[in-house]
This record gives structure tokens, sequence and C-alpha cells, in this order.
């Protein structure tokens, strides 16, 4: 019961007030970027050390969420459940990362409204090292392998191999770093 209470109250403290505290870089705002820490670690699966959570951020309960040490989610990003982010990544702004829901649509008879949904199996991961542009959507389940780019504006909408530079809609990769 304890626990329950100690998870509405910090998720309570971050939609309420924390999340609306100005960006990190503001130079008056230590004080927001630690308040939105101190929430993350108590409302996520894992929150390593050195992680930055910025403005407007969106992570549903946290409850499954799991961040690596040095890695920090953009102004305005929308990371739900069940999404595992490496070490050392690179969130831009307004970055959306789908939920594992889908809508089901294989029968032609039923309207797609009426057919209900379905759990994607996989949980989406990022992986070591990645940089994320600016406005990227990351559909469910994806995974993004370290070392890897994902220029601004992309849909990821397939997993991306370690070590790719990779833009667009639909995302198409253009280079491999480790060559």
């Amino acid at each position: 019961m304890m626990n329950v209470l100690k998870k509405y109250f910090y998720l309570s403290l971050y939609y309420g007030f924390a999340r609306y505290l100005p960006p990190s870089n503001y130079p008056i705002n230590f004080f927001g970027r630690k308040l939105r820490l101190i929430c993350a670690r108590k409302l996520f699966k894992y929150c390593g050390e050195n992680v930055n959570i910025e403005k407007g951020v969106y992570f549903g309960n946290g409850s499954n969420i799991v961040i690596g040490d040095n890695s920090g989610i953009g102004i305005n990003c929308h990371v739900p459940n069940d999404v595992v982010i490496g070490n050392n990544v690179l969130m831009g702004p307004n970055v959306f990362i789908l939920e594992r829901k889908t809508h089901k649509y294989d029968r032609i008879d039923i309207p797609i409204i009426n057919q209900g949904m379905e759990l994607i199996e996989k949980s989406t991961v990022i992986g070591d090292d990645v940089w994320i542009g600016r406005q990227v959507l990351i559909l469910g389940g994806k995974s993004i392998a370290s070392h890897s780019i994902i220029g601004a504006g992309a849909v990821v909408s397939k997993n991306i191999p370690a070590y790719s530079v990779a833009v667009g809609n639909p995302i198409q990769i253009i280079k491999d770093r480790s060559k």
C-alpha cells in the first residue's frame, strides 16, 4: 500500500509540477533537472547515473522504462512503458515512441475500429551510444542497435542495425559508421 502511495506521489509531483519546469540548459534550472531525475528514479524500472529528463517529457507511469547511464530524453518526448534505452543515448526534442499496441486490420468485413487491438511482442530497444534527432517517430517494438544515428524527422519502421546512419520516411540506411 505504501509503495502505491509513493508512486502516486511521484507521478503527481512529476506531472503536476516538475514536467513544466524550464529545460535543463537554462542557467537557473538545476532544480528542475534534479527534480525530474528524482521522480524518474522513483518511477522507472531502472534509471542510471547522470540521466537527463527534459521539460515536457511524457512517460506514462514509467513502470517498465529502463534508461542507462549518461542518457537523455529530449524536450517534449513521448516514451511509453516497455522501452529500454541504453547508455550514452542522445535524444532530440519531440521524439515520439509509439506504444506496443496496434490496431488489428486483418478482416475486411468488419471496420478496423471494431477489430480491437493486439500487443506487439517485443519491447522497443535503443542500444548504447545512439543519437536520435529531432521529431523522430519510432514504431513500437522496433530496435535501434548501438552506435547508430537516426536523422531528424525519420520514421523508424524497421529495426536498425549497429553503426547505421538512417534517415527519411520510409527510413533508409545511408551509411555504415564502422567502415
